[in-house]
């Protein structure tokens, strides 16, 4: 799948504008293409302009331009969002699957839409008036983070061992102490660490510096002193895989479960951004401020860093002691002490 090849021009300048100028990582702006391309093909389903017996996921959109384009409204996204909670298969290539998908996935494929049709009216000036600009994302649940205590942590780091033990220890103290998100820990260069200092290159290619304390400086230090430079098919990856290719997602999640397992911890609550949870609740409770964190973690909005303050937070726990009727015990019932001496 290339959208640069695959895409009708309206929907293929949109996804350049926000590859090129935007800065948006490759991922990102594929997202953005499966997500435009599934609601055109219900649009066009919607709309008749294709047999209703054709499946779905064979409907072609090359063919979508600024005409259709300004025939969606409101009610249509809409139908659409109500079709992907009730009939939407969550796995389409699954034999065995659920249907209806989460809020969650489906507010990115709000978020995708509303950017497009942003994108038509502001930048592309195709549209004079914006048809989302009153588009409601899916409400959804607040969940607080799960994250790992500091006896934890400690376990978690104690039970690293084997022939990679300074590597994934390292990778587990970076988890712990820099609040990481896996993908900024597998694109870690080597000329990324200066000193006592971290290059992160986050979301959106942002970059943003991290400051090491004494722990991330020798669990570098203990890795660089085994790693094989000259051994190295990426010589540019900070952390290699066992092939001496830089270590991918899906092996560093495999770490992280095998040690959460060996340290007794349970590896289906937690996960390598649950370690980023971590780092940051055990920051926040040792007096960073929440605006600090929210550099450190690479937010863009101070409201995702905010829920980490309400996950342990001893103003709230010494409101709750405040309360006089804490301290109110129950009166033992009459009699009860002349029952105790017949007893």
């Amino acid at each position: 799948m290339d959208y640069r090849t695959d895409a009708p021009t309206i929907l293929r300048d949109f996804l350049t504008y926000h590859e090129a100028i935007q800065g948006h990582s490759k991922k990102t702006v594929d997202e953005y293409y499966l997500d435009l391309r599934n609601f055109f093909r219900y649009i066009k389903l919607e709309k008749n302009l294709i047999p209703r017996s054709t499946e779905f996921d064979d409907i072609d959109i090359s063919d979508v331009d600024l005409d259709l384009v300004q025939k969606v409204n409101l009610s249509d996204v809409y139908s659409y969002m109500n079709y992907l909670s009730r009939d939407r298969a969550q796995h389409p290539n699954s034999a065995q699957t659920d249907y209806g998908l989460k809020a969650t996935s489906r507010a990115r494929k709000v978020a995708a839409i509303r950017s497009f049709y942003k994108y038509l009216t502001n930048k592309a000036k195709l549209l004079t008036e914006n048809p989302m600009q009153d588009l409601d994302a899916p409400k959804m649940k607040k969940a607080l983070p799960r994250y790992l205590d500091l006896e934890g942590s400690i376990q978690l780091l104690e039970s690293v061992d084997g022939d990679f033990l300074e590597r994934d220890r390292c990778i587990l103290v970076l988890f712990l102490n820099c609040g990481l998100r896996i993908s900024e820990l597998i694109g870690l260069n080597l000329t990324d660490v200066r000193s006592d200092q971290l290059r992160v290159l986050g979301k959106g290619n942002k970059e943003r510096i991290l400051y090491l304390n004494e722990a991330c400086i020798q669990a570098i230090q203990d890795y660089l002193a085994v790693r094989d430079n000259q051994r190295a098919i990426d010589k540019n990856a900070l952390f290699l895989s066992r092939r001496r290719t830089r270590i991918s997602k899906a092996a560093v999640e495999k770490l992280v479960k095998k040690y959460l397992l060996k340290a007794g911890l349970d590896s289906t609550q937690y996960s390598p951004h649950k370690l980023r949870h971590t780092a940051a609740t055990l920051m926040l409770q040792n007096g960073v401020d929440v605006r600090t964190l929210q550099e450190v973690l690479g937010h863009e909005n101070l409201n995702t860093t905010q829920i980490y303050t309400h996950v342990d937070n001893e103003n709230l726990r010494a409101a709750a002691k405040a309360n006089p009727l804490g301290h109110v015990k129950p009166k033992k019932k009459q009699g009860s002490e002349s029952e105790d001496l017949q007893g």
